[in-house]
């Protein structure tokens, strides 16, 4: 197993680097999956990639971290009124079955809603005046399957399939997309550090037109300023740095202080971004004979986009 997890690590190391050639900005498709899923990692600044407390969240943040559930069963909801109107939906379950592993399924729905569908009322005339001949609807989704398994006590590795599809009228595009996480607990004090290739995949085509996939190498780290991670009042601080397909390198900070293991507040920044810059959240945890509620509630500022609220909730038995 041991040499097992150091090929893993090669491997992991070698798709990434592989992702450098791809530096064209706007040139990808399936955008949608570059989208924050759930509230606690969108308040704390799109940092996910070294928590380890996470659950089915998992699923959505770094594949690896569902070998650290502690619960047989972890289901994750979350629901964004996005920009422009657009409905963001997320649903996750997670199955622990220790030695074999953890599996999980997930869907990443964005609803775009109707739109009216219109044709020049002089094709001799292009924008001379429009005719209304009714509606077209259009969506994005992910489907993905997962397995993790905790290699050791401070290892993890996971991987996810995901069926990837975008649809806009009768027209639309389909792809098989993989994400790859690595988790490693250090010894140095309570410091995790993580990577996660994420949208990995060959070039799709939409209407005959050919573009790349959002490809994102993520690499974090994570760890407690005050107490531990499984004290009930701690302060994490957690680091992402970024290398997208079709952006320049970005880096998220972000931070959350848990009190008495019931309220949580989060806050982050981003950095190198056109709109978003700094986030806000909190939540909240009930035990309920002994098993785990969470919610959520996270808000991200858009600038001249406005801002986002998202609601996620959490449950483990």
């Amino acid at each position: 197993m041991k040499y097992f997890s150091i090929l893993l690590l090669i491997l992991f190391m070698a798709v990434s680097s592989s992702q450098a050639q791809f530096r064209k900005v706007g040139t990808t498709g399936y955008v949608f999956l570059e989208i924050p899923v759930t509230a606690r990692m969108a308040a704390m600044g799109e940092t996910s990639v070294a928590l380890t407390d996470v659950g089915a969240e998992a699923l959505f943040t770094n594949p690896a971290l569902l070998g650290y559930a502690v619960f047989r069963h972890n289901i994750h909801v979350s629901y964004a009124n996005y920009l422009a109107d657009i409905q963001h939906q997320a649903l996750g379950y997670g199955v622990q079955l220790t030695p074999i592993g953890a599996f999980g399924i997930s869907i990443n729905r964005l609803d775009l809603g109707e739109m009216v569908e219109t044709v020049n009322a002089d094709p001799n005339n292009p924008g001379g005046g429009y005719l209304i001949i009714g509606k077209y609807s259009a969506d994005a989704l992910a489907v993905g399957l997962t397995y993790a398994r905790k290699a050791t006590t401070w290892f993890s590795y996971g991987i996810t399939a995901k069926y990837v599809r975008e649809r806009i009228s009768v027209y639309e595009s389909n792809n098989i997309l993989v994400d790859i996480g690595v988790i490693y607990c250090t010894q140095f004090h309570s410091l995790r550090v993580g990577g996660y290739i994420q949208n990995f995949g060959v070039d799709s085509k939409y209407i005959g037109d050919t573009f790349k996939m959002p490809t994102i190498f993520r690499l974090g780290a994570a760890a407690e300023l005050v107490g531990d991670p499984n004290a009930p009042t701690r302060l994490t601080l957690s680091v992402d740095a970024l290398h997208p397909s079709d952006y320049t390198e970005r880096l998220n900070v972000g931070t959350e202080y848990w009190i008495q293991n019931i309220l949580a507040l989060r806050a982050g920044y981003k950095f190198n971004y056109d709109e978003e810059g700094w986030t806000l959240g909190m939540g909240l945890k009930w035990k309920p004979n002994q098993n785990i509620l969470n919610i959520d509630i996270a808000y991200t500022y858009y600038g001249r986009l406005e801002s986002v609220s998202r609601i996620s909730t959490n449950i483990a038995f």
